[in-house]
């Protein structure tokens, strides 16, 4: 089976729009985003609306939850920039949607007489807003794997994309654990400016008990950067933003 995972869109839609192409090639047999529709640019309304015609499953990120604390401003004549122009710019029937998906997904997959338990979430099974960095104390991570049960931890929130295994087993028994950070696809920040989203592969006929039927590839998707940034400019938003995508960092 191969699931595509992309995350941390951040209402950039030329970007958006070249993942969908792609994934029009790639043709996974299912695809997740694990939040942060909206932030940054100016297009949250068109990524939403893509998002749900192309029956995305989508949990809420820390961005998307934004928009039950700022409203859209009354001031029209407003010329001051702002991060806030991010969730003042989201329709009221987008705004409803955000406020409504899913904290996390948990999937279970019956591998021969095993199961593989699946957990998407944004920042990590306990905070939304918390970053799971790769050089984490692997101890850190197997008691969080441990507590929420999960053979494949997914997540996004830091933009930067990583793959990392380990072993919680005991007294000989392997026990493998994928934690799998999907990247961004509308504002990396590890100096590559191409979108980036997975594509997991499960084996459903190797054991669990090995690497063997898990197999993670970071897709990276050219698209038009400038586009972007310059919408960036010609909004409120602060033209750092701008930069941000053009550097990706």
């Amino acid at each position: 089976m191969r699931i595509a995972l992309l995350s941390d869109i951040h209402a950039n839609l030329p970007a958006f729009e070249a993942v969908l192409e792609d994934l029009e090639k790639q043709k996974p047999d299912a695809v997740y985003c694990l939040g942060d529709l909206v932030g940054y640019n100016v297009w949250p309304n068109q990524v939403i609306s893509l998002i749900r015609n192309h029956r995305i499953a989508t949990i809420a990120g820390n961005h998307d939850l934004k928009v039950a604390k700022i409203f859209p401003s009354q001031d029209s004549c407003s010329t001051e920039k702002s991060s806030d122009y991010a969730y003042k710019i989201v329709g009221n029937i987008e705004r409803e949607y955000l406020l409504t998906l899913p904290r996390h997904l948990n999937l279970e997959f019956q591998l021969n007489d095993d199961s593989l338990n699946m957990l998407l979430v944004h920042g990590s099974p306990r905070s939304i807003n918390e970053y799971l960095l790769e050089e984490l104390p692997e101890e850190y991570m197997i008691e969080m794997l441990k507590e929420f049960n999960a053979d494949i931890l997914c997540f996004g929130h830091s933009h930067k994309p990583y793959h990392r295994i380990i072993n919680s087993g005991e007294n000989g028994n392997d026990h493998f654990h994928h934690l799998i950070n999907t990247g961004s696809v509308g504002k990396p920040k590890d100096g590559d400016v191409r979108a980036c989203y997975v594509m997991l592969t499960i084996d459903a006929s190797a054991s669990t008990k090995t690497t063997d039927n898990i197999q993670v590839e970071f897709i990276r998707v050219k698209y038009d950067v400038e586009k972007a940034a310059r919408a960036v400019e010609m909004s409120l938003f602060p033209d750092a933003f701008a930069d941000n995508l053009r550097g990706a960092y």
